[in-house]
């Protein structure tokens, strides 16, 4: 007995036909379009699925306790933290090429409340949110993933209605690739409910008075970069001399207490003058 391939009819029609012979074939079912499933795209009633994504960069003082600091705000949500990298930095100060990058998940309707948190860290320069429905393709895997449920369930029971071995083994070959492909949107499925519950925020974070890949925007930012990097310097020199001042009294001393003696020796050795006779009266 041979066993066909083919979409199944209605329940009433007869199905003998399909090999040509009277005891007719073994149906393997076709999984049904998503169309004749319930909950198709065209269901009006589907929530909307929407993925949001954000990118925020900020000016603080310190790159790495700032990275600290937002991996805090992000599990104190609920949140999560995928990747951190910070990157020391060089120069007299350590804050020449100092910088952090994040990017954190965080469940998507404490996204605002995390952004707006994030002004308490340092100087956010720039912030950009970006949202994208789904609800389609979320409608669509779902009708798939039904539809295929149901050819695995009607397979099932063909296995366990089989004539012949031939009639088996067919039945197995089909309902493994059917679970394979059941499974594989199942997993999409689950990744897209991921990204649509915890949304995407990468942040980058930099030390004051270092200008943003770009340069500043405008006279005031400009100004403003301008300004704090003045303070960094200043600072920076006040610095140097704490570390220097010791030193260099250190050395004064030791040049003061090597100059004195010889100056003093070379005064003592000096010959005196003689006196020139007075020239005689006129």
């Amino acid at each position: 007995m041979a066993v066909l391939v083919g979409c199944s009819g209605p329940a009433g029609e007869d199905s003998s036909g399909a090999d040509g012979g009277a005891g007719g074939g073994a149906v393997v079912p076709q999984p049904a379009s998503p169309e004749d499933v319930g909950g198709a795209p065209e269901d009006q009633d589907a929530e909307r699925q929407v993925v949001t994504t954000a990118v925020a960069s900020l000016a603080v003082q310190n790159p790495a306790d700032g990275a600290q600091r937002v991996s805090e705000l992000v599990e104190s949500v609920g949140g999560r933290v995928d990747e951190r990298t910070e990157q020391a930095g060089s120069g007299e100060a350590g804050g020449d090429g100092a910088s952090a990058d994040l990017v954190v998940r965080v469940p998507a309707d404490e996204l605002t409340g995390l952004l707006a948190d994030l002004e308490d860290l340092g100087e956010v320069e720039s912030v950009s949110v970006s949202r994208s429905d789904v609800t389609a393709t979320a409608v669509d895997l779902d009708a798939r993933i039904s539809a295929l449920q149901t050819s695995v369930a009607r397979l099932q029971a063909l296995m366990d209605d089989a004539a012949t071995v031939e009639d088996l083994l067919a039945a197995e070959k089909t309902l493994s690739d059917r679970q394979g492909e059941l499974e594989s949107l199942q997993s999409q499925r689950a990744l897209l409910a991921d990204q649509v519950e915890l949304s995407t925020l990468s942040v980058h974070l930099r030390p004051f008075g270092v200008a943003p890949a770009g340069g500043p925007d405008g006279f005031l930012d400009g100004l403003g970069t301008g300004w704090r990097a003045l303070l960094s310097a200043v600072s920076a020199v006040v610095v140097v001399l704490g570390v220097l001042l010791p030193w260099l009294v250190l050395a004064a001393l030791g040049t003061a207490a090597v100059l004195v003696p010889i100056r003093l020796a070379r005064r003592r050795a000096a010959p005196v003058a003689p006196v020139p006779p007075a020239p005689p009266p006129a």
